[in-house]
């Protein structure tokens, strides 16, 4: 599940996706979306950290993409908002794996297989998670909302990617 940080930065993002080349401000970006302006400036500057946007000052200023869509993965983003974890506690099992293999006091019971086999099974869930925020970028969202979009105006139904 997202948190709603990171779905509040990917409605900013996307919006900005959809108007490349416009500079656009906080405001009208949280004024579009509903989301709360202070919450929001906070996640772009991270983002503009990461690289991800560009930011000027002044009355016609705003934030832009650094790049097009295309080249923005899901993990980059994720990495500059500083979302460890989106799904579950993933991350975790690594520690949980190295903490069990350490073990040696002989008063500590090691793993049943079991445990080792859904223990592995939880690795390679989260090693398919990361693949797939690697491998999708902001663009796919894009034609995502444009299907949505599309699909909403009574046209036809939606065509998610």
């Amino acid at each position: 599940m997202l948190s709603r940080q990171a779905s509040h930065a990917l409605k900013a993002l996307l919006e900005l996706a959809a108007r490349p080349l416009e500079w656009q401000s906080t405001h009208s970006l949280a004024t579009t979306h509903e989301l709360p302006e202070p919450m929001l400036e906070q996640l772009l500057l991270r983002l503009r950290r990461a690289g991800l946007l560009d930011a000027r000052r002044g009355r016609v200023g705003g934030y832009r993409l650094t790049r097009p869509a295309r080249d923005i993965s899901m993990e980059q983003i994720f990495a500059g908002l500083g979302e460890a974890l989106i799904v579950g506690e993933a991350l975790r099992v690594g520690e949980a794996l190295k903490e069990s293999a350490n073990r040696s006091a002989p008063s500590e019971p090691a793993s049943s297989p079991a445990d080792q086999v859904t223990n592995a099974l939880q690795l390679r869930l989260e090693r398919v998670r990361q693949k797939a925020l690697a491998e999708l970028s902001l663009e796919d969202l894009l034609f995502d909302l444009r299907s949505a979009v599309a699909g909403s105006d009574g046209e036809g139904g939606v065509m998610l990617g």
